[in-house]
């Protein structure tokens, strides 16, 4: 009866509370904020106490539908929900700026798309449940943004999330969302023999190379499996070594004891605090008294750089570069380590070889998978780097490549070739016009 007497608030009211009780709970752990049994009596606390303050009296269904609306707004991962659960079976998921969505399976290369489609209150919803813990925001003049959903009970693994305004992305509306999700457990290497992805015998000589302080060099496309396989050979180092890995953002999942983990960061926009690079990582960590190093993907030369000088001085290392092919590795280097670290073409090849000992190539193949033609990860070749420079080049002795990959190569090829010659000499007709 009391409850009739009180006045229903009016719709500008509401919103003003929903607003100031969003933003009071602004910094929300993501764990916390997808845990809706956690979120609604935040909310209607929040609620509660903003209603006080603006000396307002609301009917308890009032106050009950204003605290879902809240719960609903600051837990609005809405579709993306079920996608980041640990079971979702989806290494990589992607929102595109027409609002359709996109998901790549485990183990799998190619995204698909799902049949789903989110309107776009909803996705922006999302990217600010995603954003809103980390003290982040997308906006025109922040149309960018790269940042880490941490590690949880719920995401074990954590993930990479990058998010472009439609300002840069256009389309119909929609902000464009790339989420990769990282491995949930340190990768054993019985994985990845189970996974298919090399013979036994390789993955125990790769371990086993590990163990003998042997520096590593994993290569590979984008998703190609470069940071499992380094994940799996890990295993190899004793436990009793002290470990610094340097990553950007962290990924890896060591078993060892002892590991400090170092994290790159971006400048901030209008932020005066400059950028923590790898190269940054890798000479702190050599104050850190490391026995073995890790860095994830190198994409700078002055990171390349430094993790070499180090690797030269003794200190093993693991550490991933993206190249399809050795040759195309020391290629891409040298220029890196020109442009970045100002080191000279002869200089860079004779670091190449010095602080390298194992280069591992890893990408996708076409295997038979219950009768159907699919993209599975392999590795793909292992070579040795020879220490001598020879007619200025960095010189490779082959360790193994996977069965029947030249035989695939060459066949490519050739179908490349017969093309090309198609193109370039087209048949002619008797009367002597092109028959195009």
């Amino acid at each position: 009866m009391w409850n009739m007497l009180i006045a229903p608030l009016a719709p500008e009211q509401r919103l003003q509370i929903v607003e100031a009780v969003c933003a009071s709970l602004k910094g929300i752990p993501l764990a916390e904020l997808r845990n809706r049994e956690l979120v609604y009596p935040r909310a209607l606390q929040g609620v509660q106490n903003e209603i006080t303050r603006m000396a307002l009296q609301a009917p308890a269904d009032d106050l009950e539908a204003i605290a879902r609306n809240v719960a609903a707004r600051v837990g609005g991962l809405g579709f993306l929900e079920p996608m980041l659960r640990l079971d979702s079976g989806y290494s990589e998921i992607a929102v595109n700026p027409n609002g359709s969505v996109w998901v790549v399976r485990k183990g799998e290369q190619d995204f698909i798309r799902l049949n789903l489609r989110p309107t776009e209150t909803d996705v922006w919803r999302a990217v600010e449940t995603l954003l809103a813990p980390l003290q982040r925001a997308v906006s025109e003049a922040s149309p960018s943004v790269d940042a880490k959903i941490p590690r949880s009970a719920e995401l074990p693994g954590g993930a990479r999330l990058k998010i472009l305004h439609p300002v840069i992305a256009p389309g119909e509306g929609y902000p464009s969302i790339n989420i990769r999700l990282f491995e949930p457990n340190p990768v054993p290497p019985e994985k990845l023999v189970e996974w298919d992805v090399a013979p036994r015998e390789i993955v125990e000589m790769l371990v086993s190379s590990v163990a003998a302080g042997m520096r590593i060099l994993a290569i590979g496309g984008t998703a190609s499996g470069k940071t499992t396989l380094l994940s799996a050979l890990a295993n190899g180092i004793p436990s009793s070594a002290r470990v610094v890995k340097i990553e950007d953002p962290e990924e890896i999942w060591l078993s060892q004891p002892d590991v400090v983990s170092l994290e790159a960061r971006p400048a901030q926009v209008g932020s005066s605090v400059p950028a923590y690079t790898l190269a940054n990582g890798v000479d702190d960590a050599m104050r850190m008294s490391p026995r073995w190093l890790i860095v994830g993907e190198m994409r700078r030369g002055d990171a390349i750089n430094a993790l070499f000088r180090a690797q030269m001085s003794d200190h093993p290392g693991l550490s991933t570069f993206h190249a399809e092919g050795p040759e195309a590795m020391v290629k891409r280097m040298t220029a890196m380590l020109w442009a970045d670290a100002n080191v000279q073409a002869a200089p860079a090849k004779e670091l190449i070889a010095e602080a390298i000992d194992i280069v591992v190539q890893v990408g996708f193949r076409l295997v038979d998978v219950s009768g159907e033609q699919k993209r599975r990860r392999r590795i793909i070749g292992v070579w040795s780097v020879n220490k001598e420079i020879k007619a200025g080049n960095v010189g490779f002795t082959e360790l193994y490549h996977l069965p029947g990959d030249d035989e695939t190569r060459l066949d490519a090829l050739s179908a490349i070739e017969k093309q090309f010659q198609a193109y370039a000499h087209p048949k002619e007709a008797p009367d002597g016009r092109n028959s195009a």
